[in-house]
């Protein structure tokens, strides 16, 4: 079994993900309580999607997310750079459009897009700073840039229960649902080691976005960042 680390080299990531594919979806929601079919309805709002728009989902696992946007009439594209879980993806959602694709170098024309979304995949990018500097470049200006990422609870005493459960909980749930529970140590540190909201949000308008605002979700464990391509 892979176990990717911090240093993300993205070979041992997507092997990890393939690995996981086939229970991925199964075990986020066990392991959010099913809070991550919540979090996806807040994520889906925030695009104000409009038939036709054309949307760049990125990190996009098994398609998940993608189907909800296509159901809104969204013309989706989904991209992820773990091939296990594309073809898992492909399986489940055969008329959706999949696309094998590092976020660090988009195979995608300038200004493709009215909006590209990441979620829950931007800190398992090896460089988080050129995916967002790709993301705007194949977003149209004007565009929508949206980053739904487990982030830092904002009240202390939940911090600390959080910090509990990442390292103690998950790895005994993930054991019990999973096809590849050490993968899922990683996961806890990575979201650890992750940048506060506001450090993301700064590292979103160095990218090249403006208007950058977020907000936090059940307490801050998940913030969503949402920018705008300047004209």
């Amino acid at each position: 079994m892979k176990r990717a680390t911090l240093t993300k080299n993205p070979d041992d990531v997507s092997g990890m993900f393939d690995e996981v594919a086939k229970n991925y979806d199964l075990t986020n929601t066990v392991l959010t309580g099913g809070l991550v079919h919540v979090w996806r309805k807040t994520t889906t709002q925030a695009l104000d999607i409009y038939p036709g728009m054309k949307i760049l989902d990125l990190a996009a696992g098994t398609g998940t997310s993608s189907a909800h946007y296509a159901r809104q009439g969204g013309d989706v594209v989904a991209c992820d750079f773990s091939r296990g879980m594309i073809e898992e993806g492909k399986r489940r959602y055969p008329e959706l459009a999949f696309v094998e694709g590092d976020a660090t170098n988009l195979p995608f024309a300038d200004a493709s897009f009215d909006a590209t979304t990441i979620s829950y995949g931007l800190r398992n990018v090896s460089k988080p700073e050129v995916a967002l500097v790709e993301m705007c470049r194949v977003t149209k200006p004007g565009g929508t840039l949206l980053v739904c990422e487990f982030s830092r609870p904002t009240n202390s005493v939940f911090r600390n229960l959080y910090k509990f459960f990442l390292g103690v909980a998950m790895p005994a749930i993930s054991d019990l649902v999973s096809s590849d529970a050490v993968a899922y140590d990683y996961l806890a540190e990575s979201i650890l080691s992750w940048p506060t909201q506001e450090e993301l949000a700064q590292k979103i308008v160095s990218a090249g976005w403006e208007a950058v605002e977020y907000k936090n979700l059940t307490n801050g464990i998940v913030a969503l960042h949402r920018a705008r391509k300047p004209l």
